[in-house]
């Protein structure tokens, strides 16, 4: 495949790839446009790989709002395929005797959204991402101050993503595997990225989940109460208490998961030792 925009673009595009302005950081100062390194050279230092097209990697960090005749889209749909396809032989080789059930759910965490923004923020990769959305600046600083507060490997739905840094980290994936034809190669330049990867005996259970294990497990009732379109609150009931409250003024599976957690918390309180 050809990428769709031409090596004699790169070079004058390339002195506006960036996205955050002089004033917004993510930890480690800011990215402005006096920046020793070009945001190209930037990406290949991250990546610890020189592009042979480099013009792929100008459209794997072009977002569809910019109006350009070429956009990270197609790239991210091919890497969405090879990252599975590598983090699905890794886990395999790895866990011999696990059943697919288990393979699918660690494979699942460790491509997921959050998972992969957190990625695109650790490594700087989003300071690096062409735009035009008016909110996105804004919605990034306010995910890399969530996962401060979450600093795990995973929040399990407690904060709230901007699809766009998993977007760019699959679209970088794909540029990749389109320079160098090899998913082995891929896999080499990724996957210190990716970690730390999530193993079974870290992979936590949904709250939901867990809630609901805990409550059978106990011939408990369990009940929830959405009042999230009323207050953006959310409530889990058992045997007729309140044991959990959740809010969140933007997503309701925030507010729900924060209930099911706060419910867990409350769990012994209530019912003793589980």
């Amino acid at each position: 495949m050809e990428s769709q925009v031409s090596n004699a673009d790169v070079e004058s595009l390339q002195s506006n790839l960036i996205s955050l302005d002089n004033t917004k950081t993510n930890g480690s100062g800011p990215l402005t446009s006096t920046d020793p390194d070009q945001p190209l050279e930037m990406v290949e230092k991250i990546l610890n790989y020189k592009f042979k097209d480099k013009s792929l990697l100008l459209e794997a960090f072009t977002d569809t709002s910019c109006d350009e005749d070429f956009s990270n889209e197609r790239l991210e749909f091919i890497g969405d395929t090879i990252l599975n396809t590598i983090v699905t032989i890794y886990i395999f080789n790895l866990y011999p005797r696990e059943s697919p059930g288990s393979l699918t759910n660690l494979r699942a965490v460790n491509v997921d959204t959050e998972k992969l923004a957190r990625v695109a923020v650790k490594h700087n990769l989003h300071r690096c991402l062409r735009h035009k959305k008016a909110l996105l600046d804004n919605q990034i600083l306010e995910f890399v101050e969530a996962i401060e507060k979450h600093p795990t490997l995973h929040s399990r739905g407690l904060v709230k993503v901007p699809k766009s840094l998993a977007n760019i980290v699959e679209s970088t994936i794909g540029a990749l595997f389109m320079d160098c034809n090899s998913i082995e190669t891929v896999w080499k330049v990724i996957k210190p990225l990716l970690e730390p990867i999530i193993h079974l005996d870290k992979l936590e259970i949904h709250p939901v989940t867990e809630l609901y294990e805990m409550c059978q497990k106990r011939n408990l009732k369990l009940e929830a109460k959405d009042t999230w379109k009323e207050n953006k609150e959310y409530c889990f009931y058992i045997q007729d208490k309140l044991v959990g409250r959740g809010d969140h003024r933007i997503k309701k599976e925030t507010a729900r998961n924060c209930a099911a957690k706060d419910a867990i918390a409350n769990f012994s309180t209530f019912f003793g030792n589980h």
